[in-house]
């Protein structure tokens, strides 16, 4: 098949959830004998229009971004002449969204009108932009916030309406579209994420790799990787750890990310007197991942709220690292499978400092127990979450989406 995927992010490079669906998923047709295309806006830190990644062909528009009238209209005029250019040159068998923005521009194309098209639902769009940008105080921001809402979740809703079928990777992305837009659960079918179970593996000897990364060997680590935004609850564990390191002396934690909160987070840090106990890794290179989840005796998701599914999840456990989470989203449901006993029973400092120390606890006076649980993490995610398997299901979407339509 010839198939054209349409995105607001771009695989080079992969910094996030979103970018690694689209990553796993577009290498892996290719691998499997697909024509495979990904139609994207031209980032900042794009050197080009175009490039071939693992065989995949990555086309970029440019976008106007001096106002967000000059955004929304460039996105629009510049995704659907790019479309409509490159069907021309491919002739598409199906197309498959995973984000709104350049996908309103091929929805609004005739070409567009008898293709099959699939939409992946990572997280709904409006919401993610509330997330990210809090109510104020003053009237005139309130209200431009609110027209952006609006806004964005007008585009979603035509391009889920123009969709002939919704992929999700959790049910509770599956509520949250039928309590936005009352789409109906036969329209919407669920295909949970994977993990790349070579990349992502245990470790012979955590302790070298301690070295290796500068991390203290006599230490207990707790490790999290995350972008430094309101809903990840970042705040909330490093507040846990004044109580975690009273029980816990030799507790150190590893963060993660980048992002806005950054100085606001270290600040907190100094306030409450846990610096000493808290290292801002930054950004962590791709390659580099692994390691840091190896290196760990607990990786902690704190999230506050929209944790569509939680790959950081799936890499921790298949990397032999037990993991803590909230309660929240895809989280609920991977932990609620695996162990319902490593959920926080809900977000706030004090339920994570608890469960944090219930397991550093366990784990000390039982050495064993860490190597048993860790065992399996691993054996969890192999008998469940595969990239191989998430693809297989979604190519089987897509065949029977193109031969109903043909």
């Amino acid at each position: 098949m010839n198939i054209l995927f349409v995105s607001d992010v771009s695989i080079s490079p992969v910094i996030g959830g979103a970018e690694r669906v689209l990553f796993e998923q577009t290498t892996r047709f290719a691998q499997k004998g697909h024509s495979v295309d990904i139609l994207t806006r031209r980032l900042s830190h794009h050197d080009s229009d175009r490039e071939v990644i693992r065989n995949v062909r990555e086309w970029r528009y440019d976008v106007d971004q001096s106002t967000a009238l000059s955004f929304y209209g460039s996105t629009q005029l510049n995704s659907r002449r790019l479309f409509e250019s490159l069907h021309d040159k491919y002739g598409f068998d199906c197309v498959n969204f995973h984000q709104p923005f350049s996908s309103l521009g091929v929805v609004n194309s005739p070409a567009a009108l008898s293709l099959p098209k699939i939409y992946t639902c990572h997280s709904l769009s409006f919401e993610e932009y509330q997330s990210r940008n809090p109510k104020r105080g003053n009237i005139i921001g309130n209200l431009a916030r609110w027209i952006n809402t609006r806004g964005r979740k007008e585009i979603e809703k035509k391009v889920l309406a123009a969709s002939d079928r919704i992929i999700v990777l959790s049910h509770f992305t599956q509520e949250k579209l039928w309590n936005a837009y009352r789409i109906p659960s036969e329209r919407i079918t669920i295909i949970p994420g994977g993990v790349d179970l070579e990349k992502f593996r245990p470790s012979a000897d955590r302790m070298q790799i301690r070295r290796r990364l500068n991390i203290p060997e006599g230490k207990t680590i707790l490790f999290t990787v995350r972008n430094l935004v309101p809903r990840m609850g970042l705040e909330n564990l490093i507040t846990a750890m004044q109580y975690v390191t009273d029980d816990i002396p030799e507790a150190c934690l590893i963060i993660g990310g980048r992002g806005a909160l950054k100085d606001e987070l270290v600040n907190l840090t100094r306030r409450l007197r846990v610096e000493n106990h808290i290292t801002f890794a930054g950004f962590i290179p791709e390659q580099d991942l692994p390691d840091y989840y190896r290196s760990a005796d607990l990786f902690v998701l704190p999230t506050l709220e929209l944790e569509g599914f939680g790959l950081v999840t799936l890499e921790a456990l298949a990397c032999g690292t037990p993991v803590l989470g909230t309660p929240i989203g895809g989280t609920k449901e991977i932990l609620g499978q695996f162990d319902p006993g490593y959920l926080f029973r809900e977000t706030g400092p004090d339920a994570i400092a608890s469960l944090i120390i219930e397991k550093c606890r366990q784990f000390r006076e039982g050495p064993d127990i860490w190597d048993s649980i860790s065992s399996r993490c691993r054996s969890f995610v192999e008998g469940n979450f595969s990239w191989q398997r998430n693809v297989d299901a979604t190519e089987k979407i897509f065949t029977e989406t193109f031969r109903k339509n043909n």
